[in-house]
């Protein structure tokens, strides 16, 4: 039967974030009153904070849940120069198994409150040594850790030193060096 079947979308009529891989961090969520209660994407996935933490099932009718929490480690900076102070920080993600993986986040500020950006994976079960703004390069902020080294198993306690530089590029958080390796 002709004009029975729904209109598929074609790339000019398809939303912008529906390609695969490719969401919009800014324009994905809905802003929050506060860091602690925005919303964020870990992984392509919407993780909305409610007083820091998001519990979310991950089987239905299991008792496992995938538990996100805002750490401790968080500072104020202008991520975007706009002039309004931004917050930063990191999140962990726990999924009921040994690991603990921590993302490096922000909150832009707006008018309509405090917009979630992507998260950026770090490491799992690392060890926070410093997590501070760029002195040097305004928009950028780093956080140096502990970590293990490749084929170390994940239970010894994390000893290489590790660092990592974030900044915004207009549109999402991204790591530095992996922005210039792929210009």
């Amino acid at each position: 039967m002709t004009g029975c079947a729904p209109e598929q979308p074609t790339a000019a009529t398809a939303p912008p974030d529906s390609a695969p891989n490719v969401v919009p961090a800014a324009a994905a969520v809905r802003p929050g009153k506060d860091a602690k209660n925005a919303t964020y994407m870990i992984d392509g996935e919407p993780v909305t904070l409610i007083d820091g933490v998001e519990e979310k099932t991950i089987v239905p009718g299991s008792a496992s849940k995938q538990v996100t929490r805002l750490t401790e480690h968080a500072f104020e900076m202008d991520l975007n120069d706009d002039g309004q102070k931004d917050q930063v920080f990191l999140l962990t993600q726990d999924s009921g198994g040994s690991g603990t993986f921590y993302y490096a986040a922000a909150a832009l500020k707006t008018p309509q409150g405090y917009q979630g950006t992507n998260a950026v994976f770090i490491g799992d079960r690392i060890t926070v040594q410093y997590f501070k703004a760029d002195p040097e390069q305004s928009s950028q902020f780093w956080i140096s850790y502990g970590d293990r080294q490749v084929g170390e198993p994940t239970a010894d306690d994390p000893m290489n030193m590790a660092s990592k530089e974030f900044r915004w590029d207009g549109a999402s958080l991204v790591e530095v060096a992996a922005a210039a390796a792929t210009k």
